[in-house]
């Protein structure tokens, strides 16, 4: 190696070495939900006792008992600090962390590897909140969210709309025509399904989008792509091959935020989800309830529950007020006459 090679997985390195403090300083944040004390003298002592034994090498123990001594103390001080965190689904650089920010900047965005994680942990308390997508305006639905509403208990206190604006990433120096594959989440996929197939490109599915453009940093693939944000590609140290590769403009994603408790602002829109009897004009009852009281249904969509099949829940999206008194009565009228009923939540709608 020469000294610029070097030099250069000195970078890498230090890249990653910054990442995974950011990932410790996460931890150190759920990890105080769940205890009284920030001081914990057995266990700091316990962490530097490692921290010596694995230090074997160039490296003398002394200093990187004296290191972690510093990044113990910095854990300390952010778990103090009374921040509120926010899980999203995914690594960082996802839509969904974009999307928490546009939200609330000062909620601090933490990953999660899967949608039942978000849900679970906010259900917990080891995350205040949570930021999922609930829906695209290109492949509809999000399934796997509407089914985790349906079985948790959490509520929708706020709604935030993004465009979503797609990159092909690549590794630095890699021409378009020199890669094979392409790896994202199914639904970027789907969204630039024709992109992919004009330049003869195979659709490899990942977890996450930026999960994949991590991975192809981390495995560094020379024929591989990943469709990400271009804030991937500023994460993890990859280049734009082509911007805007999504096969229409008006990629939009809605995302909803959660909580344990209902929320205690003035909202403009409301969401319920319920089940029906098997009869004849079920369905047509209850959106004639909604159209007496003049109420504007802003989505409906129905999905299959998985504990109970052949049955069918409905998620209503309508705009108001809980506390407007003709709302609360189409709330308790429509409550009163179905098998199963959710109150999901009030909250401010809002699209950037």
């Amino acid at each position: 190696m020469d000294i610029q090679e070097i030099r250069k997985r000195i970078d890498l390195i230090d890249f990653e070495i910054i990442n995974l403090l950011h990932r410790r300083m996460e931890l150190a944040l759920r990890l105080k939900r769940l205890k009284d004390s920030v001081f914990e003298p057995e266990r700091e002592m316990e962490v530097l006792g490692n921290v010596r034994r694995y230090s074997q090498g160039i490296m003398l123990p002394e200093f990187a008992e004296r290191l972690y001594t510093k990044i113990i103390d910095e854990s300390k001080r952010i778990q103090q600090q009374g921040l509120k965190i926010i899980g999203f689904q995914g690594e960082h650089g996802a839509y969904s962390e974009a999307a928490s920010l546009a939200y609330e900047p000062s909620l601090i965005p933490v990953p999660c590897r899967e949608f039942r994680e978000v849900f679970e942990e906010v259900g917990t308390g080891q995350l205040d909140f949570g930021i999922v997508p609930v829906e695209n305006s290109l492949e509809g639905a999000i399934t796997e969210v509407n089914d985790l509403l349906i079985e948790t208990g959490l509520k929708v206190v706020g709604e935030i709309s993004i465009p979503v604006r797609h990159c092909l990433l690549a590794l630095p120096g890699t021409e378009c025509g020199n890669l094979k594959v392409v790896y994202s989440h199914p639904q970027a996929l789907a969204q630039c399904r024709g992109f992919i197939a004009r330049h003869g490109l195979e659709p490899r599915p990942f977890y996450d989008t930026a999960g994949a453009a991590r991975m192809l940093s981390d495995e560094r693939p020379q024929d591989a792509g990943v469709i990400a944000s271009r804030l991937c590609a500023e994460l993890y140290h990859l280049e734009v091959v082509k911007e805007d590769v999504e096969d229409h403009e008006s990629n939009v994603t809605r995302f909803i935020v959660l909580s344990k408790h209902a929320g205690t602002g003035e909202g403009n829109k409301c969401s319920v989800v319920f089940s029906l009897r098997h009869e004849a004009g079920a369905l047509f009852s209850v959106m004639k309830i909604f159209s007496d009281a003049g109420i504007n249904l802003t989505r409906i969509e129905s999905r299959p529950i998985r504990t109970a099949p052949g049955n069918y829940a409905f998620f209503l999206d309508f705009e108001g007020s809980d506390k407007d008194a003709r709302v609360a009565g189409v709330l308790d009228k429509i409550g009163k006459g179905v098998p199963m009923f959710k109150f999901l939540g009030c909250y401010k709608g809002r699209t950037i």
